[in-house]
């Protein structure tokens, strides 16, 4: 079996609204409400859901970019959820982020040569003729010509830009990327090239990737074991094809009934969720899908469901298969 790299207990993360004449904290938007999951060496762990869900401040709070209000995070077997600023600079050449938006997440001041070579220099990892050569062999890794170091940001494509973001990523040699959104915002036709990249990097370098999309063929296109969100919580969890093949949960159950089908021939019974998502600010008792649910009982009113197995490998947070 693969040896366990990450390891996440029970993780909160509350954002104050403040509110009254003067101020006063009265609420907190619950983000992420007690997730708990965890990705193995070489492994791709996909987080699916809603825009909203608490997705993205998940892979934030692995990365450490947000401290987490409550829970654990278990790094190499190591406790990294309350680290100090010199501690965690260290660890930040072993866990590195890929974000969403390749333009803006690249500094238009620095040439793509300055860009990727800004992480040797800040942990001092190499410096002159040596830092060159690992930014060329970076930039020849990421598909990429050694040429290209001399160029702006604006000078490249979409799908360009998201290489040079993945080799500044790849720069200390990192065991798990966060790859929050990488692909949503190229072309369909480019999203491939990216996600065949990430893939041969995977295999080359051993990487572990957490992969946070909303778009369900992306992430099973690319992930090993497929979670999904709703409203700060993991609702269910399992090796991809299990998921795909017979989600569980209710959501999960709406979600994958929205994807399309290529083959006209083919009809898919949609299920149509009714209402909205509720306010993260104020969740529902019990289960926060219940006001959706068609498959409602009095105990979902009062009672949070635990993620536990219901099939072999098969995790769900429902009353239906308590």
């Amino acid at each position: 079996m693969a040896e366990q790299l990450i390891e996440a207990k029970n993780l909160k993360k509350y954002f104050p609204v403040n509110k009254g004449l003067f101020g006063r904290k009265k609420s907190y938007v619950r983000a992420v409400d007690g997730v708990s999951f965890s990705i193995f060496k070489g492994e791709t762990l996909g987080l699916v859901g809603e825009s909203g869900c608490g997705k993205s401040t998940t892979g934030r709070i692995i990365m450490r970019l947000l401290a987490p209000t409550e829970g654990e995070i278990r790094f190499n077997g190591k406790d990294i959820s309350r680290l100090p600023d010199h501690q965690l600079r260290e660890l930040r050449k072993e866990l590195q982020m890929v974000f969403q938006d390749p333009y803006a997440s690249l500094n238009p001041r620095m040439t793509v040569g300055e860009i990727i070579a800004e992480p040797l220099v800040v942990h001092r990892t190499a410096t002159g003729k040596e830092r060159d050569k690992r930014v060329q062999e970076l930039l020849e890794l990421v598909g990429l010509s050694s040429y290209h170091a001399n160029r702006y940001a604006h000078e490249f494509s979409g799908g360009q830009r998201q290489r040079i973001g993945i080799a500044r990523a790849l720069a200390l040699h990192p065991k798990l990327i966060v790859a929050d959104e990488p692909v949503s915002a190229l072309d369909v036709s480019i999203q491939s090239q990216v996600l065949n990249l990430m893939q041969d990097l995977q295999k080359e370098l051993g990487l572990a990737y957490l992969f946070i999309s909303h778009d369900l063929s992306v992430v099973e296109h690319i992930s090993d074991r497929v979670g999904v969100m709703y409203l700060g919580r993991i609702v269910e969890i399992a090796e991809k094809d299990d998921l795909y093949d017979k989600p569980l949960h209710p959501y999960t159950q709406a979600l994958l009934s929205a994807v399309p089908v290529a083959d006209p021939r083919i009809r898919k019974e949609r299920i149509i969720l009714e209402g909205d998502i509720p306010s993260p600010s104020n969740p529902p008792q019990g289960c926060s899908f219940h006001p959706r649910c068609k498959s409602c009982m009095d105990i979902c009113k009062t009672t949070v469901p635990e993620l536990k197995e219901s099939e072999p490998g098969h995790f769900t947070a429902c009353h239906l298969y308590g």
